[in-house]
């Protein structure tokens, strides 16, 4: 039996992508939050609560990116030159967060500037990211085998929408983390700040979910024609009941379910993106075997990424099991 490769590296790079959403869009949401928390010790636990992993969890933002590279090079030509603005402003607010997670302990005289680049290299990031999945989904134009737009194409009504929604649901993940981490007072304001921030992933990602069919005409019938509708239903269905379950947990106090909950927020939001997109990796322009890089390249890939993704997810479990527990703001991890 034949191996699809191409369709197992799209898997893969969709496995990195959700990973990179769920390991870094915490700390990116908690730096959406953090001039919300209170100079000292609110701030100091947040901080703590991410210092161990912050920069572990970017591995798999390397790991998308370079597989899109490797494993389809035509849509990574095609993709790159349409979000170029956007991937850079990206980097650079991944920089300067960086940079704040370290100088805002060595350089105590200065921590309200750090505490601003954190803050802000957190929201141009998060905002960024939502904006390019909102350049691919509504179209990038394409002459042949290259990108045929301008340098701003990107910039339309629905990539705000899109990078909006991706920063209220890291403030989501970010709020239901500090929940599950933090006690006292930080905890509480925590659970506060979660109650507004889930507010407005749901409705912004009910505005993207019911501007995104009319985009394109694929994107219609994928969610509202027969026999496609039966699996798509149940995609907004299951967000629902996980949206009441959410709140329920919030009102309630629970402490790690909330973050799981948003977690399956965002897995939803994926398994919609792929009802929307697949087998297109540029929507209505290039599949992804179009895409592919040659079978031998590919196979060859792949043995790296079956010997080096298991290690990868091994040291990553570790490290989320030794600073399991809550954490205070004394010290430095």
């Amino acid at each position: 039996m034949e191996i699809d490769l191409p369709v197992i590296w799209a898997f893969i790079i969709a496995f990195a992508v959700f990973a990179y959403v769920v390991m870094d869009g915490f700390d990116l949401g908690i730096g959406v939050l953090f001039p919300s928390f209170a100079v000292g010790a609110e701030r100091d636990s947040a901080m703590n609560s991410v210092a161990p992993v912050w920069d572990g969890n970017e591995t798999w933002l390397v790991l998308g990116g370079g597989g899109l590279f490797a494993a389809f090079p035509l849509a990574y030509a095609i993709v790159l030159p349409a979000t170029y603005p956007l991937i850079i402003a990206m980097l650079l607010g991944l920089v300067f967060r960086g940079v704040a997670f370290e100088f805002r302990w060595r350089d105590p005289a200065h921590r309200a500037f750090w505490d601003l680049a954190f803050s802000g290299g957190s929201i141009v990031a998060a905002m960024t990211q939502g904006m390019v999945l909102g350049a691919l989904l509504q179209g990038i134009e394409v002459d042949g085998r290259a990108y045929d737009g301008s340098w701003w194409n990107w910039l339309t009504p629905y990539t705000l929408l899109t990078g909006l929604g991706t920063v209220a649901g890291y403030a989501l993940l970010g709020s239901t983390w500090l929940v599950w981490k933090l006690e006292g007072p930080a905890q509480a304001h925590a659970r506060r700040m979660a109650v507004p921030a889930a507010i407005a992933t749901l409705l912004l990602l009910g505005a993207v979910s019911l501007y995104t069919p009319f985009l394109e005409a694929q994107y219609f019938d994928r969610w509202f024609s027969m026999p496609s509708v039966l699996f798509a239903a149940n995609v907004p269905l299951l967000t629902a009941i996980i949206a009441v379950l959410l709140f329920l947990g919030l009102a309630r106090k629970w402490e790690a379910a909330p973050f799981w909950l948003s977690l399956g927020l965002f897995l939803l939001g994926m398994a919609g993106l792929g009802v929307s997109m697949f087998p297109f990796i540029v929507p209505d322009e290039i599949t992804i075997w179009d895409a592919a890089a040659p079978e031998r390249s590919q196979s060859f890939m792949l043995i790296g990424v079956a010997l080096t993704m298991p290690l990868i997810l091994a040291y990553t479990a570790w490290t989320y099991w030794v600073f399991r527990g809550k954490v205070g703001h004394e010290g430095y991890h």
